[in-house]
């Protein structure tokens, strides 16, 4: 299976800083930490100094590694959409979609996922800033896996070659924001399941259009 190559890890961001090496089994454990406290107690209510305790680390270290809470609620959900989201191999571009649509909702069911997501989205509505950072360490990550669905689809003759780098792009734009745009307000907004019927159903409209199919 192959997952999106993402622009650098979780947590990344201070390139020009020094000090000891960085810890991965550390960043492992304040990313889960702050998953759980988010669970537990909320976008309002959670502090680095919460974090910090639950992870089993001194608060310091959480500053070298994020600036404040918003970064690090970020590269805490960044980390679990690397890790538990990619794109099967399923030998056609309507199971390759289906797959990865049904993987992105089972993310999405997971408590900590949805917690943090809807709690770093409500914030970035007033922060600017912070909209730039999901960009970067979330949706521009699993972009990548639209290029590597169509490129699959065009290796099997599924898909036409031919466009030029900026209409790809462009299209690879649209075709993320489509899916991701569907799967979150179905899953998160309207609160209904995104089981196998709806998947299919949502796959054929997408991947065969409106024309000819009753609206």
């Amino acid at each position: 299976m192959t997952h999106a190559p993402p622009p650098g890890r979780p947590g990344q961001r201070g390139q020009g800083r020094t000090g000891r090496p960085r810890s991965p089994e550390a960043d492992r454990a304040i990313l889960g930490a702050t998953r759980e406290a988010l669970v537990e107690l909320g976008w309002g209510k959670l502090t680095l100094s919460d974090v910090a305790a639950r992870a089993g680390v001194a608060k310091t270290t959480l500053y070298r590694r994020w600036a404040g809470k918003n970064e690090l609620v970020v590269d805490a959900v960044a980390a679990l959409f690397d890790e538990h989201l990619d794109l099967p191999d399923l030998g056609s571009l309507q199971a390759d979609i289906q797959g990865v649509v049904l993987r992105f909702a089972a993310l999405l069911e997971r408590p900590e996922t949805k917690t943090a997501l809807m709690a770093v989205v409500a914030e970035s509505t007033r922060d600017e800033a912070l909209r730039a950072r999901i960009r970067s360490a979330i949706v521009d990550r699993q972009k990548q896996l639209v290029l590597i669905g169509r490129e699959r689809a065009q290796e099997r003759g599924e898909l036409p070659r031919g466009e030029s780098p900026a209409a790809a792009a462009r299209h690879a734009d649209l075709i993320f924001d489509v899916i991701a745009g569907a799967v979150v307000h179905r899953a998160l907004v309207s609160a209904e399941p995104v089981d196998e019927e709806w998947t299919r159903s949502f796959t054929d409209l997408l991947v065969g259009g409106l024309a000819g199919r009753p609206v």
